[in-house]
């Protein structure tokens, strides 16, 4: 590769980062898209902006959905990778295209970045993980071909917290993890943003909490809609999270702002 495109959950930035990215990376060109902007606040984006600038890294804010983004990255790339031309004709050999692989973490949007930028559908993508099986190189006009690449995850993901973000916003199979738990520990965090709070949730819900958040309130919410059936309440709470029902929210601040 001549440039590394590696995307990100603009929700959990840290949670999809693979532990042994910068490892494999080396010295390689890199991009770090942090994909799903859309689903996250302003504040929020300049915050990681301002993060990830301060570490050294070229960033790139998208919609893979929109195409949002898309443009600037393939101009990135392009500009990232052009001194492998010059010292290709410096060696009497033709040019060729930039090549940039596309990794990172299942469901973070890889293929349908690709689709996007490429206008039209030239990768499958859904909004699952383990959609893509294989590589698979595309063409991107006559100057960049994209790599694209199936989700890799540690084969045990020993940070617990951020295996709850991932299953949270659903960048891990359903079979990883029990639904309930994690819906629990989701409203936890909710209730103990500024911007949802207990109010907002017990008002959605129509559910009285009596300051009880977890799975007190999904037992109430299971009976309320469900007759009782805690799973399916849940899966409710989960899917208002991933369609952006709570408004736009990001579950992870750059560091220093945790310290904070």
């Amino acid at each position: 590769m001549d440039v590394v495109i590696e995307v990100r959950d603009a929700r959990i930035p840290m949670s999809t980062s693979h532990p042994q990215m910068d490892l494999w990376l080396g010295n390689r060109k890199r991009i770090l898209v942090l994909n799903r902007e859309d689903m996250i606040s302003t504040a929020d984006r300049n915050a990681w902006a301002a993060f990830f600038v301060r570490q050294g890294l070229k960033v790139v804010f998208s919609n893979g959905q929109l195409g949002m983004g898309t443009m600037k990255l393939g101009r990135l790339a392009k500009s990232l990778a052009a001194n492998v031309n010059v010292k290709r004709r410096a060696k009497g050999l033709l040019p060729r295209p930039v090549r940039a692989g596309i990794v990172g973490y299942p469901n973070v949007g890889k293929s349908s970045l690709i689709n996007r930028l490429l206008k039209r559908r030239m990768c499958p993508a859904a909004p699952r993980p383990g959609v893509t099986r294989e590589l698979k190189w595309v063409r991107f006009g006559k100057d960049l071909e994209l790599l694209d690449s199936p989700g890799i995850i540690p084969m045990r993901l020993t940070d617990q917290a951020a295996a709850i973000k991932l299953a949270i916003c659903d960048d891990i199979g359903e079979r990883s993890y029990d639904v309930t738990d994690v819906a629990t520990i989701l409203l936890q965090m909710l209730v103990r943003l500024p911007a949802i709070g207990p109010e907002a949730l017990s008002k959605r819900y129509r559910v009285d909490a009596d300051s009880y958040f977890g799975k007190t309130f999904l037992d109430k919410l299971s009976l309320q809609l469900f007759n009782g059936d805690v799973d399916q309440a849940s899966f409710r709470v989960l899917n208002d999270f991933r369609k952006g029902k709570f408004g736009w929210i990001s579950l992870e601040r750059p560091p220093k702002y945790v310290a904070q």
